[in-house]
């Protein structure tokens, strides 16, 4: 420090923090919430999705029977607007994380900023952009882009739901993707020659099915799939919509579903412009042997995660979070751990230093 002083950087705990996880990854969102703020010294109140709350009252017996001292992790099932408001706005917890939707999200940040101000990590909704260049191998962007939007029946943050496919190459990858989307098991999640289980339940299934319909109205043109399969349960066909225009709702809004989007596109700055027309801004990628134009983009898009001829591929050592409504703050890393952490500085003097 300037003058006779020492100067000390400290990391404390918040003390009590505070999460409330979705229903698509329910084992890893807990992880990702609870390793971190335990790591940092902090004990942690989870929330689990009310559609999913098993997994995490198995997971905190499994921590009790390791030995994990009573209260420093507590499970708390219940619905968003009782059990997650009372988290979100309560004067004791210090710290909180949250994953949802955009929606809830600025729900859960208006609690936390009106009650004790406690910092808040949002991870949000998204509308990722995946670009197909004309230099790619049509079977590996097939295969990144069947990746980016059927895993988990397309009910995943960081869907790659917006495939921009440059013009030159456009038929050729619609046809590879339309043969591959149809080849997809639809079924028994518990089998394992199935690659598509169900959707979480009814009200996400008929609001999947209702942005089909409007895919239909608008104009798009509807290359595979698009209903129902079977009679019970909630199994949706994977879906192919062509001949998307940026304005059309499906290519606008989340749909958490396996709904893909293709999009034609002629140069990369109208591919860069067009991928960063949207609200949201959690991950992208692109498709191309060009390493030069690869790197253009990445430092282009807006997005918090960016993949090069690879996707759905993370890390415990790599920040994940969003840009612009897809939240703010990382999870993951040295990043998550410094936020569940607070920094105090301390200043002491010091008398007869020989170095003064």
């Amino acid at each position: 420090m300037d003058g006779p002083y020492q100067g000390m950087s400290l990391y404390e705990p918040y003390g009590v923090t505070g999460a409330i996880i979705p229903w698509n990854f329910p084992m890893a969102m807990f992880m990702m919430k609870v390793g971190p703020a335990l790591a940092a010294g902090n004990t942690m109140v989870v929330k689990p999705a009310e559609q999913t709350p098993l997994t995490a009252l198995y997971l905190a017996a499994l921590a009790k029977e390791a030995g994990l001292p009573d209260g420093a992790l507590n499970v708390v099932p219940g619905f968003g607007p009782t059990a997650g408001a009372a988290i979100a706005s309560h004067m004791d917890i210090n710290k909180l994380g949250f994953t949802g939707s955009t929606e809830v999200g600025k729900i859960v940040m208006e609690a936390a900023a009106k009650s004790n101000l406690k910092p808040v990590t949002l991870e949000l909704g998204g509308k990722s952009p995946v670009i197909i260049c004309e230099d790619a191998d049509l079977d590996v962007a097939v295969d990144i882009v069947n990746l980016a939007l059927f895993f988990n029946m397309g009910q995943c943050c960081t869907a790659g739901s917006r495939i921009f496919v440059q013009d030159t190459i456009y038929d050729a990858f619609v046809a590879k993707a339309v043969e591959k989307a149809k080849k997809r098991v639809v079924g028994d999640p518990f089998k394992p020659e199935v690659e598509d289980g169900p959707q979480v339940d009814e009200t996400q299934f008929k609001r999947i099915l209702e942005y089909i319909e409007s895919g239909k109205a608008e104009g798009a043109k509807l290359l595979t799939g698009g209903c129902a399969v079977g009679n019970k349960g909630y199994y949706i066909e994977p879906t192919i919509f062509g001949d998307v225009q940026d304005d059309m709702k499906i290519a606008r809004e989340e749909i958490f579903g396996p709904v893909m989007s293709v999009l034609k596109f002629k140069t990369l700055d109208e591919a860069i412009k067009r991928a960063n027309n949207t609200a949201y801004g959690l991950a992208a990628a692109i498709v191309s042997n060009d390493i030069d134009v690869a790197n253009r983009f990445t430092r282009s898009v807006r997005a918090g995660t960016v993949w090069i001829n690879c996707y759905h591929v993370y890390d415990h050592s790599l920040p994940f979070g969003g840009y612009k409504t897809s939240g703010f703050g990382r999870e993951q890393g040295l990043h998550s751990i410094h936020s569940h952490m607070q920094l105090k500085a301390i200043i002491t003097p010091l008398k007869d230093s020989p170095w003064l």
